[in-house]
C-alpha cells in the first residue's frame, strides 16, 4: 500500500484514465493521497498564432474541471496541471509531492513495447512504477 500515488492524466484520443485510477485507489493506503497530474506540452509558437484568443486558458479550464470530477470519486485526491515536457514534468512532481508510487498507462498499442514516456519514467523514478498495458 502507498501513501502518495501520482497518476499522470492524458487526454490522447482513446486514453480515458479509468483503470489508472482504479489501480490507485486499489493501491492506496487508509488516509492516503492520489495526485491527478496533467502535463501540457508547450506549444510551439508558429502554432499558437492559429489558435483563438483563450484558447489555452479554455482548455485548462476544462481540463481541470474532468480532473476534479475524476477526484471526486477518490477518498482525497490533488489535482494540477502543468507545462512542460511529460517525462521530466512526472518526475519533478514525483519529487516535489513526495511521491511513493506512480500508476500510469503505457500509451502504447504494440503490447511488447511501453511509450517513450512510460520507458522514461520506468528507468529514472525513484519510486515504484505501476505500469498498465
Amino acid at each position: 500500500m502507498y501513501r502518495n500515488i501520482l497518476v499522470p492524466v492524458a487526454y490522447d484520443a482513446g486514453f480515458n484514465s479509468q483503470r489508472e485510477i482504479a489501480v490507485a485507489r486499489a493501491l492506496l493506503a487508509p488516509g492516503g493521497k492520489v495526485h491527478l497530474l496533467h502535463v501540457m506540452d508547450p506549444a510551439p509558437v508558429i502554432a499558437i498564432s492559429y489558435e483563438p484568443e483563450g484558447w489555452r486558458e479554455e482548455m485548462i479550464a476544462a481540463i481541470k474541471a474532468d480532473l476534479t470530477s475524476k477526484a471526486d470519486t477518490l477518498p482525497d485526491a490533488r489535482i494540477d496541471v502543468i507545462d512542460g515536457e511529460p517525462g521530466h514534468a512526472i518526475l519533478d512532481a514525483e519529487q516535489a509531492r513526495g511521491i511513493d508510487c506512480i500508476v500510469l498507462a503505457s500509451h502504447r498499442s504494440d503490447p511488447s513495447l511501453f511509450g517513450s514516456t512510460a520507458s522514461w519514467i520506468a528507468r529514472h523514478a525513484t519510486c515504484a512504477v505501476h505500469l498498465i498495458r
